[in-house]
């Protein structure tokens, strides 16, 4: 199951191509942030946001408290490991 898992931007990678550094559970990964960018919130701006994480895409912005209970629910449903292990393997160093 692929699932939206979410993850901290602690880094802007390329902006022309809205490329950042997500950390997933203390995996980077780099992701593309389009999908949460525009004229009111631009790609400088998302350095600290908190995004659900989908096949390298950030989906949409979630705040911090939505973030840690989504995180509980996927671990306790097991879900969470599976995605942060895949993201692991192709993560960011």
């Amino acid at each position: 199951m692929c699932l939206g898992i979410p993850g901290r931007i602690v880094r802007i990678d390329d902006a022309a191509k809205k490329l950042a550094t997500v950390d997933v559970s203390g995996v980077r990964r780099q992701i593309n942030i389009a999908c949460v960018v525009d004229e009111a919130h631009p790609v400088e701006s998302c350095i600290g946001d908190w995004v659900l994480v989908h096949v390298g895409f950030a989906m949409s912005r979630i705040d911090e408290h939505e973030a840690a209970q989504t995180l509980k629910i996927l671990t306790e449903l097991g879900e969470a490991q599976a995605e942060i292990e895949a993201m692991r393997q192709s993560s960011v160093h």
